[in-house]
């Protein structure tokens, strides 16, 4: 079993935007209960199939799967909606990689960083765009903004 251990936050500025080349990503969920969700995404030209389990803390089990572009495409219309519009930048940073997800559509405005680590109490260098940590937030997992897109968020909510 894959175990996943991320934190995310905020982004505050846009210093990060020239430190790394960013990807179009689109991802639909075909299950969002908060026991399992299981995503459909596209990557550039490739498709991948996820199932991740609840989170606890910042840790939860996961497992990826490279399935074939034109499946991941039929599979993106049999989603709930709407479909999760980004684009990734990852940026290294004191030895670990950021993933920055920049939002659209729907969800237009949000930026967060997330950072993999090797395990929950890991040490790890604060680049100067990130903010307020919304780990354990769920209005930032991205199945839930399908439910409650970040437009529709009141200000200062």
């Amino acid at each position: 079993m894959g175990i996943e251990i991320e934190r995310k936050f905020l982004v505050t500025s846009q210093a990060w935007r020239d430190l790394g080349e960013g990807v179009d990503y689109r991802q639909g969920y075909l299950s969002t209960v908060k026991e399992r969700t299981v995503r459909v995404r596209t990557v550039g030209d490739q498709g991948y199939l996820t199932i991740k389990g609840i989170t606890v803390g910042a840790k939860r089990s996961e497992f990826e799967y490279e399935v074939p572009l034109h499946d991941a495409l039929a599979m993106l219309d049999l989603c709930e909606r709407p479909i999760i519009s980004k684009t990734r930048y990852k940026v290294r940073h004191r030895g670990h990689t950021w993933e920055i997800d920049d939002f659209h559509l729907e969800n237009e405005g949000l930026v967060v960083a997330e950072i993999e680590l090797s395990a929950e109490d890991e040490s790890f260098a604060m680049p100067p765009w990130i903010g307020e940590e919304v780990t354990g937030d769920p209005r930032y997992y991205n199945a839930n903004l399908i439910a409650h897109p970040f437009s529709e968020w009141e200000a200062g909510s």
